[in-house]
């Protein structure tokens, strides 16, 4: 098994050009949970804008409307409360990227959420809560589809697929990563300190430690922004692999960029000077 190393994204990829509107950027739609735990898809949402999607809407429970609204400005709002409503939404082609799990919760209705987004078969990444929904009922987990991104730290991973180990060294967790891949039938994102990326074009790594270190990135909601930033990447129209290496690479260079006081907020409003330095 060859394992590479992940580097920096092609600046073209991620580039805007003159006479393009914000629907060439596609819109990403990022679903939230219950009132008093909208702030994980929040953050997912802000990283999603600030990557470089032309909008992005948060999708929530009426209840929760006014919570989120209080909180959003350029990030749109719309009330979903179950499967039937998101189904209905995403009859606009228009919509090219979802993000469920941050914040997301546990309850039938959320799993109903899922099930929609799953079947609507358009490129979706897959995170927190939406991986123990997908952990406690293989039948959900069985419509994942090549367009999916799951984004497991070391526990999800166990939930999701007990009888393989994510700890070991580089390599183990590598084959691991790829055995999981194969059988979910899309692109796998194990997170740690070095971060492995599997699917169709073999595990590869991207390191946030020695010369690469960026420890400030072990703070609450840094992983939600991850997930915010691998969905803007798919609504700008990046392959699956694509997005979560170039998400993956940009998220570390934001911390690095930070540094020491990091929190989950300021990823985001770190990315316009990791762009500067792409020559964007």
């Amino acid at each position: 098994m060859t394992l590479r190393e992940i580097g920096a994204p092609d600046p073209q990829r991620l580039a805007k050009h003159e006479g393009q509107h914000k629907y060439d950027h596609g819109h990403a739609l990022v679903l939230a949970g219950p009132p008093g735990h909208g702030g994980a898809a929040r953050l997912a949402a802000r990283a999603a804008l600030r990557v470089g999607a032309g909008l992005v809407t948060l999708g929530c429970p009426a209840a929760a409307v006014p919570e989120n609204a209080a909180r959003l400005d350029a990030v749109m709002l719309r009330a979903i409360d179950g499967g039937g409503d998101l189904e209905r939404l995403l009859e606009d082609n228009r919509l090219s990227a979802l993000c469920l799990g941050p914040g997301l919760g546990l309850a039938e209705q959320r799993a109903e959420l899922v099930a929609a987004a799953l079947a609507s078969r358009r490129p979706t990444v897959l995170d927190a809560d939406a991986l123990t929904l997908l952990a406690r009922d293989p039948a959900l987990a069985a419509h994942l589809h090549p367009c999916c991104v799951l984004t497991p730290h070391a526990g999800e991973f166990r939930r999701m697929f007990p009888d393989l180990d994510p700890s070991g060294d580089r390599a183990a967790r590598a084959a691991a990563a790829a055995a999981a891949a194969d059988r979910a039938g899309c692109i796998l994102l194990l997170k740690g300190a070095e971060t492995v990326i599997a699917g169709p074009g073999g595990p590869a790594v991207h390191p946030a430690t020695g010369v690469r270190a960026a420890p400030w990135l072990a703070t609450a909601g840094a992983g939600d922004v991850l997930a915010g930033l691998i969905a803007g990447l798919l609504a700008r129209g990046l392959s699956p692999q694509e997005a979560a290496e170039a998400g993956v690479w940009l998220h570390v260079e934001a911390a690095r960029a930070f540094g020491a006081g990091l929190i989950a907020e300021d990823l985001p409003e770190a990315l316009p000077g990791v762009f500067a330095r792409l020559g964007l």
